[in-house]
């Protein structure tokens, strides 16, 4: 895991007094793949909040995102999953990725750009 992701996750972990195990941390890992950020972004574009998105991942400010904002963005399969294996209540959950989303975003693209996904194998 990067050092940056490490540190991130003990800033969360500071933030909400809690050992999160390693739950988050994969999660959070996971969110920031190259795969998940474009079905992030494209989620954020549905819900009209792709130049937000897109202002994490371009060069310059961070534009904040609210809890709600948060939600509409990950979509509410992907709540629900960091709930049940976090095991924090959804508004702490959206709450600290609100604080804590738009700077891991904006460090994951150092280019200002989304990474290429790694292609996938068809059967």
């Amino acid at each position: 895991m990067s050092d940056f992701l490490s540190n991130l996750v003990g800033k969360v972990e500071s933030a909400l007094g809690v050992d999160l195990q390693g739950a988050l941390q994969q999660q959070l890992q996971k969110l920031l793949q190259p795969e998940n950020l474009q079905a992030i972004l494209a989620q954020a574009d549905q819900a009209g909040l792709g130049d937000k998105v897109r202002s994490w991942i371009g060069h310059g400010d961070n534009v904040p995102a609210t809890t709600d904002e948060i939600r509409d963005i990950l979509g509410s399969d992907i709540v629900h999953n960091l709930v049940a294996r976090t095991g924090l209540p959804a508004d702490t959950v959206l709450s600290t990725l609100a604080h804590y989303l738009p700077e891991a975003v904006d460090k994951t693209t150092p280019a200002g750009e989304l990474p290429a996904a790694t292609p996938t194998k068809e059967a």
